[in-house]
């Protein structure tokens, strides 16, 4: 099946679409002309949506001193879905440690329950919240992109949308062909395990990326354990979650992770996953399509979870 193949930076890190051309005579663009127009889309999210942007909407909801503030139904969308995210994993992905998370110095591209206090008024268009208290996507923009992506190719055969290794697959063509996602070790950077996947979401969490020294020279990084507001250190350095969507898969890894092994087994358990022990071990939990070791590696993949 031919498919457009785009890949482009947004968000921090690079996304990758892969679409399967429209039948013939199906009242859909061009696999190209989808792609461009789900572009533009992923950099108008990232636009109105990120902390690192000062003319972002997102900065300005922090900055507003209002407790109800008017925003576009992106911003409201994007708050829903942190407080999805931090319903789904009890609070260990919280939307609203900004402070914390420049305090230990990522500022550049559970224990008060605060996320509970965010709320979304429809009817009013505006997020409702207390004054002072900051929102992030961090946790949850990038799955939530793939997830809004994917409803604009809804109709197309087979698709991949793949936003900074959060991962979105869909298409009847992907039931029956399915796509294989190299899942990378976080520690050796090798094949961890290749994945077969037809449907839905997967991503992965890990110790590999954003982590840097502090001003005293220890190691830290963007993962915050809620009920501290410092790095998380579990015993685990990578979890990988499988999800009905993107924006799903990425919290149960996250997750999975915050909580160390063996919470993180109950978390994968439902839908599947792995998780990655400090000492490198792979452990595979709940159903999970693993592709045989032997199987020849050219099996075309989706962009690798990491």
């Amino acid at each position: 099946m031919r498919e457009h193949d785009l890949t482009f930076d947004a968000m921090g890190s690079h996304v990758r679409l892969l679409i399967g051309e429209p039948p013939a005579g199906a009242d859909l663009p061009a696999a190209a002309e989808a792609a461009a127009g789900a572009r533009r889309f992923v950099q108008d999210f990232d636009a109105a949506l990120s902390r690192f942007r000062p003319g972002s909407e997102l900065c300005a909801l922090n900055e507003d001193p209002r407790e109800r503030v008017p925003a576009s139904p992106l911003l409201r969308r994007a708050v829903r879905a942190g407080v999805e995210a931090a319903e789904l994993s009890g609070g260990l992905v919280d939307p609203t440690l900004v402070g914390e998370i420049e305090r230990v110095g990522y500022v550049d591209s559970r224990a008060d329950s605060r996320w509970r206090q965010l709320a979304v008024d429809e009817e009013a268009g505006e997020v409702l919240r207390p004054v002072g208290l900051r929102f992030d996507t961090g946790g949850s923009g990038k799955g939530l992109a793939a997830d809004l992506v994917a409803a604009r190719l809804r109709g197309y055969p087979r698709f991949v949308v793949d936003c900074g290794g959060d991962i979105r697959i869909g298409g009847a063509g992907a039931l029956t062909w399915p796509y294989e996602v190299f899942v990378e070790h976080p520690l050796s950077g090798a094949r961890a395990h290749l994945i077969r996947l037809g449907f839905g979401g997967i991503a992965t969490s890990g110790l590999n990326v954003r982590i840097w020294r502090d001003a005293e020279g220890r190691y830290v990084h963007h993962l915050l354990d809620p009920a501290t507001g410092e790095p998380a250190w579990t015993g685990l350095v990578g979890a990988t979650a499988l999800g009905d969507t993107a924006l799903e898969a990425e919290t149960r890894a996250k997750a999975a992770l915050l909580s160390g092994a063996v919470e993180g087994r109950r978390v994968l358990a439902e839908k599947g996953g792995l998780v990655v022990h400090d000492d490198g071990t792979v452990e595979t939990v709940g159903p999970i399509a693993l592709v045989p070791a032997s199987a020849p590696e050219e099996l075309e993949p989706a962009e690798a979870a990491a």
